[in-house]
């Protein structure tokens, strides 16, 4: 398994002051690093391109849409900024040498309606994406834009693989994959197992390993051992990246409902996380 570190363990939002976060995450064992980057307009590109060259680290990068960017709103003005915003993360991704493009990418993130989807959110956003997944094709061929299906609370458009995997084949650009996150599988799908099965290996593009309540991993109620049997059965070689927030964070803590410590730092949580991923990986 090859286990990397999400930058949410250290900051919010990934600016110049944060990119020592990077040797300090390979200096910790990890093998790739995830930026997360709900704001493309502010990540510092070229520093981390710099950064990033003094390490053996597989970059990625993983991002959340929101009401003024969605693209499923109604609005074509907000879905044309959800798809300027998808370009130019698509433009981030070739230059740090990422290969995968995670999250929610395909609605704002923690915009409910109160419904469940509807047949016009799921085609202006499969129209949206297509779009955006062209782009990728011209400008990066080897980025994959992989939809990270999430619970209930956090949206009502893609909650389980099934319909991630359905997704990707309504884009049909074949660079769509589907992004797994243990936290949220608890609570939507039948099993970790049927979850990967569902996705194999042409859809499975993206894994994050996340506690049940986003603590240190291996000391939840996720199978680990389960999902990794299933990850290895179907030959996914990707990075299983640890994620999860610090408290104190603002933006974050209100859509996610972190409202305790599961450890003293981040830091502490992703490294004890690692420790625990490891020893049951090596029993795969």
């Amino acid at each position: 398994m090859k286990f990397g570190v999400d930058t949410f363990i250290w900051t919010e939002v990934f600016t110049e002051k944060d990119l020592w976060i990077i040797k300090k995450a390979e200096n910790l064992g990890f093998k790739a690093i995830d930026f997360a980057i709900a704001h493309p307009e502010t990540f510092p590109t070229e520093k981390v391109i710099i950064e990033l060259k003094k390490t053996r680290l597989e970059p990625v990068t993983s991002t959340t849409l929101n009401a003024d960017n969605s693209i499923i709103s109604m609005d074509s003005q907000i879905r044309k900024k959800g798809i300027d915003s998808l370009k130019k993360l698509i433009d981030i991704n070739r230059a740090i040498g990422s290969k995968i493009l995670g999250g929610v990418n395909y609605a704002g993130w923690g915009c409910l309606t109160g419904r469940p989807r509807t047949e016009i959110e799921w085609t202006h956003s499969v129209n949206a994406m297509q779009e955006a997944a062209e782009y990728a094709l011209k400008v990066h061929p080897e980025l994959k834009i992989c939809v990270e299906p999430v619970n209930r609370f956090e949206t009502h458009f893609i909650n389980i693989a099934e319909d991630g995997v359905k997704y990707c084949q309504d884009v049909g650009t074949g660079n769509m994959a589907v992004h797994l996150d243990c936290f949220h599988m608890i609570r939507e799908e039948e099993s970790y197992t049927k979850a990967v099965e569902i996705c194999g290996v042409k859809y499975l593009g993206y894994v994050h390993v996340c506690e049940s309540n986003r603590g240190i991993p291996g000391t939840g109620m996720v199978p680990f051992k389960e999902f990794f049997t299933a990850l290895k059965n179907i030959g996914y070689k990707g990075p299983c990246v640890i994620e999860s927030f610090d408290p104190g964070f603002e933006e974050l803590n209100g859509q996610c409902a972190i409202w305790r410590k599961f450890a003293d730092t981040g830091e502490e949580l992703a490294v004890k996380g690692l420790a625990n991923l490891e020893a049951i990986a090596v029993r795969i």
